[in-house]
């Protein structure tokens, strides 16, 4: 019996290749956490280590520092798909101190209308599902690999069996 055109995409998954998932994941991800570093950098590094200082992070010129380039070169690599395990074991734990220092005492929801005026919308401050969705994704490339058009593909396809 042929299956409409319809119905196959109407069942996962659908009828693409296998590893296709890891590409959006791979640029939103990799391209969240670089400019997320970038506009610590822009800003002013001195900027994001005084907020550690307010926060009493301890070492915080070394962990402002190791944040943006973690962010940087982290993103950078996920975005090629290059060592995503490698890249995404630090970023996790960027991810884990920003939910435990900043975002845990703010819910889960990392949107939330206060209110709506001339203005615009205005927002309270952000939970953590951000940062769990960030999670989820560098988890789900580590589990199931960075996919087809990626440096970790290229460089495995090159490798002779043993």
């Amino acid at each position: 019996m042929k299956t409409s055109l319809l119905a196959s995409f109407a069942i996962a998954p659908l009828p693409l290749p296998r590893d296709i998932y890891a590409l959006p994941l791979r640029l939103i991800i990799g391209y969240g956490f670089m400019e997320h570093g970038y506009a610590k950098l822009a800003r002013g590094p001195d900027a994001f280590i005084a907020i550690l200082h307010a926060m009493g992070m301890p070492f915080a010129e070394l962990l402002g520092w190791a944040t943006i380039a973690i962010e940087l070169i982290g993103g950078l690599l996920v975005l090629l798909g290059a060592f995503v395990p490698v890249a995404a074991l630090p970023m996790l734990v960027v991810l884990a101190v920003a939910i435990f220092t900043v975002h845990l005492p703010h819910g889960f929801s990392s949107i939330k209308l206060m209110s709506y005026d001339a203005m615009g919308a205005h927002f309270g401050q952000p939970g953590y599902e951000t940062d769990l969705l960030y999670a989820a994704g560098l988890i789900a490339l580590c589990m199931g690999g960075a996919g087809t058009w990626s440096l970790d593909s290229y460089w495995a396809s090159k490798r002779k069996p043993a």
